[in-house]
């Protein structure tokens, strides 16, 4: 490794310098690496009907983490669900260097994967439960499709046009100003930022491993650079600082992936297909799988970008739509969601009023943009799944340099946002 490849030790010290929150922190490119709380429950029967309704406190089945759900029969997380799907899909093979006889926790299911898929059937998950990529792709089309159609029956009457005397209230005015100003410094801030970064190497070679290690630390430290920019932001959004600090990290903890996705979008150069980090560092779809991404993962983060592209936001409607993002209610754990909708209302009526006077003749703006929210749930997701999936794969590398590098983002797993 180069003299310019930053140590696991350094990064973890830099990032602890950010952030000094204790609880479970922003989940970026992997899954929580907490120790496990819970001990491992036995398998759950499930009879025929509609899953039991959750009370917050179920644990998976398979690992002991808190369980999203019920996925292929059996109460799990999303980490244990994604990879069961993997495994059935690809019909993949593990081979276990204990024997198979792991104990399997938190920890050990990112360490044997031969363990876990066994876990996985004897806790009650069903092969026949798992649909194929294509299955899944036309499942989610057609839930878009069904969203949109209940869009358009449950909405009134068309508004009329608005009339010239519609404006902003000085207090919505001044709010913009100032979205926009704290936007802008954020950006600025994050520019001093660049020399921290380890440089993009300029070995041609792609499969070269040193190279590959420096682009993957390359795009994490561009990560954590975006992280604290997004924090800072959210601090000076008016009404936040009003929320308790476990509301505010609670909001952030989840909405940090799609505002990172939208400020990605906001970077897209639809000429030359790359998007911009730090004013002039540009990366295309092979670049980032030149640091070890997969293109399942890639395209839909450059499919997203297109189509914010082509919606022409300028930074006061971007700044409003992330705000409008964090202020989500139905986020886990937020203890004070009548608050939270409160402070989401003032920025959609904002969103809404500066739209139909900015943008008279096109009424299908604000819903679309809107849309455009939806879509990002979807997105992050995708993300989370395919983050775990990216390192399984890199857990197969028997490279120290590979599973020192997994180990830093691992690290951004645990860091906090105060």
């Amino acid at each position: 490794m180069g003299p310019t490849q930053l140590s696991t030790q350094d990064h973890g010290k830099r990032v602890a310098s950010v952030f000094e929150m204790e609880e479970e922190g922003l989940p970026l490119f992997s899954g929580s690496e907490n120790p496990p709380e819970h001990a491992e429950n036995p398998p759950l029967k499930r009879k025929k009907g509609p899953a039991p309704k959750m009370l917050g406190n179920e644990v998976c089945s398979v690992c002991g983490d808190k369980a999203s759900g019920f996925h292929y029969n059996v109460l799990s997380c999303e980490g244990c669900k994604g990879f069961f799907r993997r495994s059935v899909i690809k019909g993949a093979q593990y081979v276990c260097k204990n024997g198979g006889k792991c104990e399997m926790d938190m920890y050990m299911r990112r360490k044997c994967q031969e363990c876990r898929l066994r876990k996985c059937q004897e806790a009650g998950m069903r092969e026949q439960y798992v649909l194929s990529e294509e299955q899944i792709r036309l499942k989610k089309l057609k839930k878009q499709e069904d969203d949109q159609a209940r869009t358009v029956v449950v909405r009134p009457n068309p508004p009329n046009p608005p009339s010239p005397s519609h404006k902003l209230t000085p207090e919505q005015l001044s709010m913009i100003k100032k979205l926009v100003a704290a936007q802008q410094q954020c950006n600025q801030r994050s520019f001093t930022d660049r020399l921290k970064v380890t440089p993009w190497p300029q070995i041609p070679d792609p499969n070269n491993r040193e190279a590959r290690q420096q682009r993957f630390a390359h795009f994490t430290e561009l990560a954590i650079i975006s992280v604290q920019e997004i924090v800072d932001f959210a601090k000076q959004l008016p009404g936040f600082l009003e929320l308790t600090r476990e509301d505010q990290i609670a909001l952030l903890k989840t909405s940090t992936i799609e505002v990172m996705l939208l400020e990605t979008s906001r970077r897209y150069n639809p000429e030359i297909e790359s998007i911009t980090f730090l004013k002039d560092l540009s990366y295309n779809r092979d670049d980032f799988a030149k640091a070890g991404l997969q293109f399942e993962f890639i395209n839909p983060i450059f499919e997203f970008s297109k189509g914010m592209n082509e919606l022409q936001l300028n930074d006061a409607e971007y700044a409003l739509l992330i705000a409008i993002n964090i202020f989500s209610a139905d986020r886990p754990n937020v203890q004070d969601q009548s608050l939270v909708e409160r402070l989401q209302h003032t920025y959609v009526e904002a969103l809404h009023s500066y739209i139909c006077i900015n943008r008279p003749n096109d009424r299908l703006m604000f819903p679309r943009m809107l849309m455009k929210l939806v879509s990002l749930r979807t997105l992050s997701s995708v993300h989370s799944e395919q983050a775990e999936h990216q390192e399984e794969l890199n857990m197969c590398s028997t490279s120290k340099g590979v599973s020192g590098r997994m180990g830093e983002s691992r690290e951004l797993s645990s860091i906090s946002c105060f």
